[in-house]
């Protein structure tokens, strides 16, 4: 084998997050050795016949790397994907399969990591399905971009595999189709004004995101147009309607042309181009649309950083307010733009059910639920604790915390803003215990540190990526705990992920 060379394979298995092992087909007789090489490749489904590239080669350990160039044929489990970009978006990675035998990848992913680092017998629990596989997400940041360079403006998901160019997702399957029609409005509405999307190289364009959140319990939708200050870019200096592309068959111009013909010169445009008017335009039309659920905002945020992430320098409420309400399990939930919440409420409520089983019995107990968000897992052990603190990094997660805890009549919850690893510092009581869901890159090593040296019984840890776990796990066992039981859940249908939560506890 050579790299850069084209190879044709078996995938024999895919490991998370959506790793395949593919095992090559020999060409010919002479290059029989070949298929004692195993091929690690990137979105692929477990019995695949692929075609794919060599990009690294690794003689001595007869392993590789490549890139999937194509599926000859599919797995024989395979199913027609709901979405019809299922392979060209980079969004979802097991559409094509039905959803039993997604749960049944995930829970053999899970447990052949766990089983790679427990050290002890524990036990295993069958991974616990979304009760919506479909439709089920409550948020969906959209990126502006452009399908390929230089084309018309498009708004949606990245291309799989690629980091500038962006496929207009508004036919998404794991979203309510509220999302697909505010989707289209939006994109509608920013190509009339012909104002190009903030580049990451240039750092010069307007448009950068579409943040849409909806309760799924409460139906109650929240909107957030992300722009730089830059409104004097514009895209090939005129128009689609300039360019011809909007006529209709007889030869005249279409209500898109029409509400555009000031567009063609470029220096017009830039001293016509009326933000308020268009925020304001913004606003009507989505107003106007028919969508099933209803606005609770509206609101518009500024965003000058190089960092292709959504933050805010400045939000404005166009409409409503900048907040929206969800439910889980009989609780009420305020959520803000920028706080964390998990994107599958139904599913939500099946990893806080788990979670709630772990913790077991509290009364009279102070417990500590560490990364905290919007204090969901706090407020649901608070019934039955004598005291929840929850710490949390980012303050607005941690002022709707309070304000939740308020609203659901709490008194038995104290929120901190701030890091983990800085705060734990400052708290005098000592908590009998501790509550784990860090972001996906886990825990700070210096702040796992400090939190084994509480010496709790009891640990429950709830992670939304296994490796990180794993790699918890390793350094949780070395310092005096015991993995009771792992449970994985599947919070995300459709794509790679999942959430695992884990009972640990002190050996004596």
């Amino acid at each position: 084998m050579k790299k850069g060379l084209d190879y044709i394979g078996i995938v024999e298995r895919v490991d998370f997050p959506n790793k395949g092992f593919v095992r090559v087909i020999p060409d010919c007789e002479e290059n029989a050795a070949d298929a004692e090489i195993r091929v690690t490749i990137k979105g692929v489904i477990e019995g695949q016949k692929v075609k794919f590239r060599l990009t690294k080669l690794h003689v001595s350990s007869q392993k590789g790397e490549g890139r999937l160039l194509e599926v000859i044929t599919p797995a024989p489990q395979e199913v027609e994907a709901p979405c019809g970009l299922f392979g060209t978006c980079g969004g979802c990675a097991y559409q094509s399969l039905p959803y039993e035998a997604q749960l049944a990848l995930k829970e053999e992913q899970i447990r052949r990591l766990m089983d790679a680092v427990i050290t002890e017998p524990y036990e295993f629990m069958p991974i616990r399905r979304s009760p919506q596989p479909l439709h089920y997400r409550n948020k969906m940041e959209f990126s502006f971009g452009n399908e390929y360079k230089d084309g018309p403006l498009s708004l949606g998901l990245h291309k799989k595999g690629s980091f500038y160019d962006v496929l207009t997702t508004d036919a998404c399957q794991i979203v309510h189709e509220d999302y697909n029609l505010i989707l289209r409005e939006v994109l509608s509405l920013c190509k009339e004004t012909g104002l190009a999307h903030f580049h990451k190289i240039t750092h010069k364009g307007y448009f950068r995101h579409l943040v849409v959140r909806r309760g799924l319990k409460t139906g109650e939708i929240l909107v957030n147009l992300v722009t730089s200050s830059d409104t004097e870019t514009y895209i090939g200096g005129q128009s689609e309607a300039a360019d011809g592309g909007c006529v209709d068959g007889d030869g005249v111009g279409t209500e898109a042309q029409f509400a555009t013909d000031a567009m063609i010169s470029v220096e017009a445009e830039k001293k016509s181009f009326d933000e308020e008017a268009f925020l304001k335009n913004l606003c009507d039309r989505l107003l106007a649309l028919p969508i099933e659920g209803k606005f609770a905002g509206i609101i518009h945020s500024r965003n000058n950083s190089l960092a292709d992430v959504v933050i805010s320098e400045k939000t404005t409420v166009l409409y409503g307010k900048d907040n929206f309400y969800e439910e889980l399990l009989g609780l009420k939930f305020r959520i803000t733009p920028f706080s964390f919440f998990q994107t599958n409420s139904l599913g939500a409520e099946v990893l806080y059910s788990t979670a709630r089983e772990f913790i077991g019995e509290v009364d009279g107990k102070l417990v500590f639920d560490l990364y905290s968000g919007t204090g969901t897992i706090a407020q649901m052990v608070a019934s039955v604790a004598r005291k929840v603190i929850g710490v949390e990094i980012i303050e607005e997660a941690v002022e709707a915390a309070k304000e939740n805890a308020a609203g659901n009549g709490l008194s038995n919850c104290e929120f901190i803003a701030g890091d983990v690893l800085k705060m734990l510092d400052t708290i005098e009581e000592r908590p009998d215990m501790i509550i784990l869901d860090p972001p996906r890159d886990g825990i700070n090593p210096k702040a796992l540190d400090k939190i084994i040296n509480y010496g709790v019984d009891h640990l429950v840890y709830i992670s939304c990526k296994p490796t990180s776990l794993q790699r918890d796990l390793v350094t949780l066992q070395e310092r005096g705990y015991r993995v009771v039981k792992v449970c994985p859940v599947d919070e995300f249908p459709m794509t790679a992920h999942t959430e695992t939560c884990v009972l640990l506890t002190k050996r004596s």
